[in-house]
This record gives structure tokens, C-alpha cells and sequence, in this order.
């Protein structure tokens, strides 16, 4: 993955509550740099509003980032974020080194493709994103910006498991590799079952009839 974003930042010297105030003060976002095992945490700083703009692309959450301190490139991922609970301020970040021959775990956002073609919607359910982020491990060239999640084949009752996802070669997903339990990501389902609390044997009519009006939809040549 190319790096498509350089963040400038400078050192800083202050540490605990009182500084980090101060910083704020000045718009500054109090930050750390940290990873590689032979080389100390930074302390660091960067300018509130251009940090924000960055954060506004949903990309700079899972690019390789190239942060400047100085006359000095490194490269490193966006590990931890914290805002503040009640106004649009940056309150702290955390930035990881990367390096080119380790691999990295870090989360990457989940894209749903084809929702409007999906048969169980067209059918009368409605798709649950129950996951929209996974963990991932890889190396830092292999690194996807997103990892595309097609529905359109999903019908009334179907999901898409973890273990189901198609990841790109050289990508593994870490919940996959330690054994965790299986878990749908996405799923089509008739909304008002669960609201209304349905029998049984009502909810497996009214799947029926979703089906039945999905398959009176379909004319023999569909213009899109």
C-alpha cells in the first residue's frame, strides 16, 4: 500500500496532565510514537486542525502514514484515538512504527457491496452489519485499505460468516488464526420479527411470503 499521507509533528519534552492541558490550549494534540523493539516511545505533537483533516478520510484509519518529526520519515499506522466525550476535540493519539519485513495487526473497516441488488432485501429483509471492523495481520505492503463484503446473493436467513470473508493474499484475519469462535457478519432478516416477537411458525410464513414476492420481482431480463 502506497503511503498517501504525511503528518507533521514535533517532540515534545512536557509529560503528564498539566502539559498535555497546556498543549490543548495551543491546539496541539499530545501524542506518542511507540513500536520497534530497539527504540524508546517518543513523545510527540501535532496541530489539532490539520490531524482532524486527515481523520476525516476514512483511508487514514488503514494507510501506512509517513510521519515527519523534523528532517526525519518514518513510517507508521494509527493504533489509538481518543476524543473528547462531549466536544469535536482530538484529546490524545497514538501513532506505531512499521517496518517493512514484520508484520503488523491492525483494523481495517469492512465495505458492503451490492446492498441494493441483494435477493433478501429485494425479497422484503433487511441487511444487519453485526461487524463493520476486523483485525487483520500482515505486511505493511500487503495492508488493504478496506475489505470488500458482497451481499448481493444473501438471502432472507442468510449470513456471511468471519471464517467466510475473502481477504486479499498475504492478509489473515486474527480471529481466524487463533481458533476464536465463528461469528456472522452480515445477515438479511425480516426487522419486524424480532420487534414483534413472533411465533415460530409465523415467522416461517412470513419468510415464505418475503420469498414468494422476491421471486415474482425477478422478470426474465432485469434492466439495472
Amino acid at each position: 500500500m502506497d503511503n498517501l499521507f504525511e503528518i507533521n509533528a514535533q517532540d515534545r519534552e512536557d509529560k503528564g496532565k498539566g502539559a498535555s492541558r497546556r498543549l490543548r490550549r495551543q491546539g496541539l494534540v499530545p501524542g506518542i510514537l511507540y513500536g520497534a523493539a530497539d527504540r524508546p516511545p517518543r513523545m510527540i505533537s501535532l496541530v489539532h486542525h490539520e490531524l482532524a483533516h486527515h481523520l476525516e478520510t476514512e483511508a487514514f484509519y488503514s494507510h501506512i502514514l509517513t510521519l515527519i518529526i523534523g528532517d526525519q520519515k518514518q513510517d507508521v499506522i494509527l493504533k489509538d484515538l481518543q476524543r473528547h466525550p462531549a466536544k469535536p476535540f482530538i484529546q490524545h493519539v497514538d501513532f506505531q512504527r512499521v517496518r517493512a519485513t514484520e508484520k503488523l495487526r491492525t483494523n481495517i473497516p469492512l465495505h458492503f457491496l451490492n446492498e441494493a441488488r441483494c435477493v433478501g432485501v429485494k425479497a422484503g429483509g433487511t441487511l444487519f452489519n453485526a461487524i463493520t471492523v476486523v483485525e487483520v495481520s500482515c505486511l505493511p505492503a500487503d495492508l488493504p485499505e478496506y475489505i470488500g463484503v458482497d451481499v448481493e446473493k444473501l438471502d432472507v436467513g442468510d449470513a456471511i460468516m468471519l471464517s467466510e470473508l475473502v481477504v486479499p493474499e498475504g492478509v489473515e484475519l486474527t480471529a481466524v488464526i487463533a481458533g476464536e469462535e465463528d461469528v456472522p457478519v452480515v445477515s438479511v432478516e425480516i426487522a419486524h420479527m424480532a420487534e414483534e416477537g413472533l411465533a415460530e411458525g409465523e415467522i416461517e410464513s412470513a419468510v415464505e411470503s418475503a420469498a414468494e414476492r422476491g421471486e415474482k420481482e425477478k422478470p426474465g431480463s432485469e434492466e439495472d
